[in-house]
């Protein structure tokens, strides 16, 4: 198993995926600080599918490891692909619940670089654990076709929950989960760690 899940540099293979799409002409993240990953997960029904995502290299062997215990546990994802399948489109690649991490991007309503922009923030099964934030008086859910899992007391698949398997593995990497660090927002699927932190 362990041949499933390994971590290599971005090669020029791999960057003819991710050039314009993910890694845009402006990001100031060098190559050599990301690292791509080859992972195994399971679905619903437990059957076996590899994924594949790329992040800050400072993230790498935490990732591999959680997403190994994942695996062993059985723990559901339902796909995990480079968001760049998606031409980077951060909607798309939550409306089809794909996990990922990497993508240069800005955070919603800001001109601040997200941590995805950095890959030290990983999404999991986004189309059931949305992005919830009010502004200007009007609520904001994303993906668009995630209302139905806004009320988190209800029993749904792929929910993450605060004392679940994925929130306590990326805790103790020192991973913080957006689902209850935020008054003004909520981000149930986005788990991301603050630079000189990594454990």
């Amino acid at each position: 198993m362990d041949r499933a899940f390994y971590i290599s540099e971005i090669d020029e293979k791999i960057f003819a995926r991710i050039d314009g799409k993910s890694y845009k002409k402006n990001c100031p993240l060098p190559l050599d600080e990301l690292r791509y990953l080859h992972v195994l997960h399971k679905d619903l029904s437990g059957k076996t599918l590899e994924g594949e995502l790329i992040c800050n290299v400072k993230i790498a062997e935490p990732l591999t490891e959680i997403f190994t215990k994942l695996y062993a546990k059985n723990y559901p994802i339902e796909k995990i692909r480079l968001i760049d399948e998606y031409d980077a489109d951060d909607e798309l690649s939550m409306r089809d619940n794909n996990s990922s991490c990497f993508n240069f991007r800005y955070v919603s309503y800001t001109n601040r670089i997200s941590l995805h922009g950095y890959g030290l923030a990983v999404d999991i099964n986004p189309l059931y654990n949305p992005y919830i934030k009010t502004v200007d008086g009007k609520k904001i859910i994303a993906p668009d076709n995630s209302a139905d899992f806004e009320d988190r007391t209800k029993i749904f698949p792929y929910k993450i929950e605060e004392n679940d398997l994925c929130c306590k593995l990326f805790a103790a990497h020192g991973f913080i989960w957006g689902g209850n660090c935020w008054d003004d927002e909520k981000d149930y699927q986005h788990f991301f760690i603050e630079e000189g932190i990594v454990r």
